[in-house]
């Protein structure tokens, strides 16, 4: 499978951030390719009509809306090329980390590493052209820059990125970020870098030298759902996207992924979906991705 890498342009300011319009990138939204990237990507459609999977989840692609895609989650793009009009912010994490002196920014913006809830999100036509004024206004500052450029471009990425955390939320009814309560975000970082060894909430709350208790009830305030919840669908994700895309037995993902035997991830799969692995990966191969 293809990883699309982040590539430095040739920007006044050395960032890893670009915004793109879809004259420049079109060509990858236009295959039916299978592929990944190592930055995360935010998609601003003013129009398009088709339809992407990402995280086996098939999305249809309407005019108005935004798609929120993190690193290296696979995705496949079946869009028209008639009337496709869309503006891309792509950015790394450890550059939106470092920019905004916040280890975890990426992961208190609840779009992104997302299980739970959809990755596309409509908004209203005026909503969107708001938005693509302020990528304009990055994009201008990135390429034409001057001595407070930097500034310019950290507010407006910050209001940017913030504006629509919010409406996530809203329209999934999360919880924004509460002084103090960093817990829940660290569990979410913690489960990208270790979901594949450490399968027990008890794990986690080791790692992060508290309770069960407490780190429950600090993602439950979060994000709405138990710490076992987004634990059992991060680590669902995983295998469904090692059935899919890798060449591995049942056993032998029951192995890396640390089940002591292969029933025990078997019987996990069919709790969890209610198909066995082979009726999932039928159903895949059908285009049936629900």
């Amino acid at each position: 499978m293809r990883t699309i890498k982040f590539h430095k342009t040739d920007c006044g300011v050395d960032f890893l951030l670009n915004v793109l319009p879809s004259d420049e990138v079109r060509a990858s939204y236009l295959t039916d390719e299978t592929f990944n990237t190592d930055y995360f990507e935010i998609v601003f459609i003013k129009s398009a009509s088709g339809s992407v999977t990402i995280n086996q989840q098939n999305f249809t692609v309407k005019d108005n809306s935004i798609v929120f895609i993190s690193p290296f989650q696979k995705r496949r793009w079946n869009l028209s090329e008639k009337g496709l009009a869309f503006t891309l912010l792509v950015f790394q994490e450890d550059f939106l980390n470092d920019f905004f002196a916040d280890k975890l920014f990426t992961y208190r913006l609840l779009y992104f590493y997302q299980l739970e809830y959809s990755l596309l999100m409509e908004i209203d036509k005026n909503s969107i052209e708001r938005y693509c004024d302020q990528l304009t206004e990055i994009k201008t500052e990135l390429t034409t820059t001057k001595p407070d450029s930097v500034h310019i471009i950290r507010s407006l990425l910050y209001y940017l990125l913030q504006k629509l955390n919010r409406q996530y939320t809203q329209n999934h009814n999360l919880s924004i970020e509460s002084t103090g309560n960093n817990y829940a975000f660290q569990f979410k970082k913690l489960l990208e870098l270790h979901i594949k060894e450490k399968q027990r909430i008890k794990d986690y709350a080791d790692l992060l030298n508290i309770s069960r208790i407490t780190l429950n009830k600090a993602v439950k305030a979060q994000f709405n759902v138990t710490a076992n919840n987004i634990l059992k669908q991060r680590l669902l994700f995983e295998i469904k996207n090692l059935l899919i895309h890798s060449n591995q037995s049942i056993s032998e993902i029951a192995y890396f992924l640390n089940f002591s035997e292969p029933n025990h991830l078997m019987r996990f799969f069919k709790s969890q979906t209610g198909k066995t692995t082979r009726e999932f990966l039928d159903d895949y191969q059908n285009g049936i991705t629900t």
